[in-house]
């Protein structure tokens, strides 16, 4: 966990410079929450995600750029490359998520003319064939881009053994949190998060390793379980919430058993199929098996459904809805997953977080509230 740490805490990304130094190869920034990687790394590239400074980095110079009432990662990453920061990576790819996502890309072009920007509009509409030729499209364009930078061409079989790498990657990522939800005193959702947000960094067959030896060696500890409430919490996919509010969340009588942390490295909950075609083998999983999150629109059943399916599933006891202040998708689908659950009734509570770490006080007595009342109902 110390080196996880480490790595959450580099805001001057050294791992990418040692690895660039090793390698020979080429890095490049992503805004989440889904670009393919695969593409990425058969190019050649390491695929970093970008989160911004979260709680660590004061953000000076990016609130020029950018309003006040938006989220931290834009204004945080803008800093990050102003105080040269992001020197090592040759550009940077936005999806899109949100409007001011969308929009990134045109500021970084304008701050860094020299530098690779990309908005890969990954489609909407989720029924259609030309959806998909679309967006393997985008890839090849991309990739056409990329391929002179690196020096390096995406072949298919390339392109397949990133889609193998990247399909044990959620494999084990998946066996971690069912592991998670069975034994949650066991594996802290601390430990859990760190380890995702290294993942972020690393190399993906390095970080496949990294997740084999952390559930090896996690087994053989003796930790014994806590009286906490099994809880799912729901609206952080984009923005991150620091290592100290998840914290504050477990030591609030919380036990996280499912989550939508970094939803990015999740976003497929299927394997990508191996084929002569490996594009579009990537469209058609993006569709087929994509998890249902607020950044795309097929109306509010689906994610709700999910929602009330993860509950389910995890035998979770209440939900925690937590989004960054001002996050327009995961707040726009908040009233609806509330009247799904209160159709269900499954208790939940909703709150709101910034990188202000002076109100982690005040959160951790809504949740231990929250927790309390659930303990005193079932009593009762």
């Amino acid at each position: 966990m110390t080196r996880c740490r480490e790595l959450y805490e580099d805001l001057s990304f050294n791992y990418v410079k040692e690895w660039e130094g090793k390698s020979g190869g080429k890095a490049i920034g992503i805004f989440p929450i889904y670009v393919p990687k695969e593409i990425l790394y058969a190019a050649g590239m390491l695929p970093v995600e970008l989160y911004g400074g979260g709680d660590i980095l004061d953000v000076v110079k990016g609130d020029s750029y950018y309003q006040s009432y938006i989220c931290h990662i834009p204004r945080s990453t803008l800093d990050l490359g102003l105080t040269g920061r992001l020197d090592e990576f040759e550009g940077i790819i936005c999806p899109f998520t949100c409007d001011v996502v969308r929009n990134f890309t045109g500021v970084w072009k304008l701050l860094f003319p020299n530098k690779y920007s990309r908005f890969f509009d990954q489609p909407q509409a989720t029924s259609l064939e030309i959806a998909i030729d679309y967006f393997v499209a985008q890839c090849k364009e991309i990739l056409s881009e990329l391929e002179p930078i690196t020096g390096q061409k995406a072949t298919v079989e390339r392109l397949n053994t990133a889609i193998e790498l990247y399909n044990e990657n959620r494999r084990l990522i998946r066996k971690l949190y069912d592991m998670r939800a069975e034994q949650p005193w066991q594996i802290p959702t601390t430990e859990v998060y760190l380890l995702m947000r290294a993942g972020n960094v690393l190399e993906v067959s390095e970080y496949n390793q990294w997740l084999k030896d952390y559930m090896a060696a996690v087994g053989q500890l003796e930790r014994n379980p806590e009286d906490k409430v099994r809880v799912v919490v729901s609206g952080a996919f984009c923005e991150q919430p620091s290592v100290s509010l998840i914290r504050a969340m477990e030591l609030s009588g919380c036990y996280i058993v499912d989550d939508d942390f970094i939803l990015g490295n999740r976003y497929l909950d299927e394997d990508v199929k191996v084929t002569d075609d490996p594009l579009r083998a990537l469209a058609e999983a993006y569709f087929s098996s994509q998890v249902p999150s607020s950044c795309r629109f097929e109306g509010y059943d689906p994610k709700t459904r999910r929602l009330v399916q993860q509950v389910r599933e995890r035998r979770a006891e209440g939900v925690i809805f937590a989004a960054p202040s001002f996050c327009d998708p995961a707040l726009e689908d908040r009233p609806y997953h509330q009247k799904g659950l209160d159709q269900e009734n499954i208790r939940y509570i909703s709150l709101q977080y910034a990188e202000d770490t002076a109100q982690f006080g005040a959160i951790r007595e809504q949740i231990g509230t929250f927790t309390d009342s659930i303990k005193l109902w079932e009593v009762a």
